[in-house]
């Protein structure tokens, strides 16, 4: 994971605009797929932004997202831009960051009508306590002279659909009323990004400053006075946290070289205390009366780390079996796994990246069960050791 750099991305232009204002150095950096990214960094701080440009819809979003977040292994993904406000809850120029997303176009078609089958993705716990923390705080907004009221940053779900909606009376917003009550705006990208940080393990927050009510009162007159302002508000939100974001991981850095200096010290003590010991025994385990020696990761190269992969197939099929793991996500998590052992047998520095991508999509995929999740941390790790 790159440490001090945090993804951006966008689905209009002045919303990309409205980002790019706050960059300094700004570079382009090109995908090998031809995608272009802009490289900056937040003036005063080590915070580096990779700003893309997804274009409208919910699949162009979540292709882009995924090609963000392996090409650069951000800290997080940042969709920001603007949305219409539902049920008069947000005010226009207020900023909504989703605690979670409803993709709101999935249902059935039955002869008494259709039924609703809901997708939904929460907003990771680490980013959503921060958004939080960041609006109590409450220093994050421009200079809004002449625009009436100062901004808020208001939290709950954001509804995602393939259509812009703009209408309080028609099928699709009664639909979205009897379903997604809860929801304080609505746009047409955050399903796809949330989809495709949930399969690469990449936390994803969500964040739209309201431009519109979608009540049949938008128009491209009010868009040009009202869309600037929101996304300028949801850009100063989105960055400030993208610097916040950098700042813990550079304080979760400095903990854990403070714990390995301590642990260094503490094992400098304890072989010098082996000198005046009669017996000494260098282990790193002792099991019944055999006595398991401690050993170099990579000393023992890739062939150990194939067999944990194909042992953790045997805990995929388990999980599978007793129902913890549904059919599709089964396939997809044994495709992975296919792809990340394939990468770590090939063993050169290119395909141990493929293989921790590989592994982190996996992860992504059994995010709902703790105990695989904790037998594939340290095939993660060990997969990184091997570039």
């Amino acid at each position: 994971m790159s440490k001090d750099l945090v993804v951006i991305l966008t689905a209009l232009n002045l919303e990309f605009q409205a980002v790019r204002r706050k960059l300094t150095g700004v570079q382009v950096h090109r995908h090998e797929r031809g995608t272009l990214f802009e490289l900056g960094t937040v003036p005063g701080t080590s915070c580096r932004v990779a700003l893309g440009l997804t274009n409208k819809g919910n699949h162009s979003a979540a292709v882009i997202a995924e090609r963000a977040i392996q090409e650069f292994s951000p800290v997080a993904v940042l969709f920001v831009g603007v949305a219409g406000a539902l049920w008069d809850t947000a005010r226009l120029g207020d900023v909504v960051m989703a605690t979670h997303v409803y993709a709101y176009h999935g249902g059935t078609s039955e002869d008494d009508g259709l039924k609703s089958r809901p997708r939904v993705w929460e907003t990771a716990h680490g980013i959503s306590q921060l958004g939080s923390h960041l609006a109590r705080v409450n220093d994050w907004v421009d200079d809004t002279a002449g625009h009436g009221h100062s901004p808020q940053v208001r939290f709950g779900a954001i509804a995602a659909g393939e259509i812009v909606q703009n209408s309080r009376i028609s099928a699709e917003a009664r639909w979205i009323r009897q379903h997604y009550n809860d929801a304080l705006a609505i746009e047409m990208e955050a399903a796809g990004v949330a989809q495709a940080g949930h399969l690469n393990g990449a936390p994803v927050a969500i964040i739209r400053g309201i431009s519109d009510r979608a009540d049949g009162t938008k128009n491209s007159a009010k868009d040009r006075d009202r869309q600037p302002r929101a996304a300028a508000n949801a850009a100063a939100f989105a960055v400030r946290l993208a610097v916040e974001l950098v700042r813990e991981q550079e304080q979760i850095a400095m903990s854990e070289a403070d714990r390995a200096r301590a642990a260094d010290r503490l094992k400098g003590n304890v072989s010098n205390s082996a000198h005046n010991s009669t017996v000494g025994i260098m282990a790193g385990s002792v099991q019944g009366s055999s006595v398991h020696l401690n050993g170099d990761a990579k000393a023992s190269g890739p062939v150990d780390l194939v067999a944990e992969l194909d042992g953790f197939r045997a805990h995929l099929k388990r999980q599978h079996a007793e129902g913890a793991l549904d059919d599709d996500t089964h396939r997809e998590a044994l495709a992975e796994l296919v792809l990340a052992r394939r990468a770590v047998v090939e063993n050169t520095s290119e395909p141990s990246k493929k293989a921790v991508m590989a592994l982190k999509r996996l992860r992504g995929l059994i995010a709902e069960s703790p105990e695989l999740v904790g037998r594939l941390a340290p095939l993660v790790a060990a997969a990184g050791d091997l570039s």
